[in-house]
């Protein structure tokens, strides 16, 4: 796995990070020993950039993964959480099981606190602050900010400066923004001196819309770019009917693509997941890929297909089959 790095400390991505929104009860609940699994499992392949945020299994993830890696020497990975969504505890509901509630969310979780979005200056500082108790690690890494789609004006006006306060002060070591469009990280890039963006599903076999502006813009500034969603939530890990893209259940032309996409990979004796893994790696700006697992058998399955050989001549007839952008 190449790796590259990240900030003015110079902290390292690797090639294959590990996503940790499984291990915060994404759709399902993990048991803490499946969870722990993953995260032995992705250490024994290498893995040493770990993502996480409060919003996953409402600070279950954090929690999660800042125990197994405590263990760890602190100098030997990277983790990056975000900003953007305070938990607040509901009184009285601790014990209750509300997964009907939170999983309105996503997260099958007690709903214990709730979230409220805050890209305030304050709601920043505190943010960070919470996450490091739940880590309990000394330090945060990378913090982004999460998701402000519809909070733009204030995260640019209070929450981005006040992260950079937070990294000249050496409290964090790179800063960024983590979301699912392309349009407002290129105005982070563009507009401000972060370190990295986090783009999810936008840069894939299906859909390279990071390849119009965000990803050249980057490569420009010298801006280091981690790809999530790489499987478009499921569509090109395996695609069949039923089988959801974005989130939902995937339309017949984007199976119909998907199809069309596995069987030119595995003509060329590629898995679907392999070529789809790789894919976003083409690119410069490219520093990593996130990984959503939530088991140590997905993990190593990631690692299997991230190593797997991917043939030049798999992506000229991509292209040639008007599959892919041109690169």
């Amino acid at each position: 796995m190449r790796s590259t790095t990240v900030g003015r400390s110079g902290c390292p991505v690797t090639g294959l990070a590990f996503g940790a929104a499984g291990i915060g009860n994404l759709y399902s609940a993990v048991s803490e020993e499946a969870a722990a699994a993953a995260l032995d499992a992705a250490w024994a392949a290498g893995v040493r950039y770990f993502d996480t945020a409060p919003h996953y299994g409402l600070g279950l993830s954090e929690r999660r993964l800042g125990a197994a890696l405590r263990r760890r020497p602190r100098d030997s990975y990277t983790v990056s959480t975000k900003v953007g969504r305070i938990l607040e505890p509901r009184p009285g509901t601790a014990g209750e099981d509300a997964y009907g509630d939170d999983l309105d969310n996503g997260f099958a979780v007690p709903a214990a606190y709730r979230r409220r979005w805050d890209f305030s200056a304050a709601g920043v500082l505190r943010s960070v602050e919470e996450s490091l108790e739940r880590l309990g690690l000394d330090r945060i890494d990378i913090v982004y900010l999460h998701d402000p789609d519809d909070h733009g004006e204030q995260a640019f006006r209070e929450a981005y400066p006040a992260l950079e306060r937070m990294r000249a002060e050496g409290t964090v070591r790179a800063i960024g923004a983590g979301m699912n469009q392309t349009e407002m990280l290129g105005r982070f890039v563009r507009d401000t001196d972060v370190d990295v963006v986090l783009c999810a599903g936008r840069f894939t076999l299906l859909d390279q819309r990071a390849a119009d502006e965000l990803l050249p813009e980057a490569a420009a500034r010298g801006r280091h770019v981690v790809i999530g969603g790489v499987f478009n939530s499921g569509l090109l890990a395996d695609p069949k009917p039923g089988a959801t893209y974005d989130y939902r259940a995937a339309c017949p032309d984007a199976l119909e693509r998907a199809l069309r996409i596995k069987a030119v990979a595995e003509g060329h004796g590629v898995p679907l997941r392999a070529a789809a893994l790789r894919f976003p790696f083409r690119h410069p700006a490219v520093a990593s890929v996130l990984v959503g697992v939530r088991s140590a058998d997905e993990v190593e399955d990631a690692a299997r297909m991230l190593a797997v050989p991917v043939p030049d001549a798999l992506w000229a007839e991509l292209e040639e089959e008007g599959l892919v952008k041109r690169s």
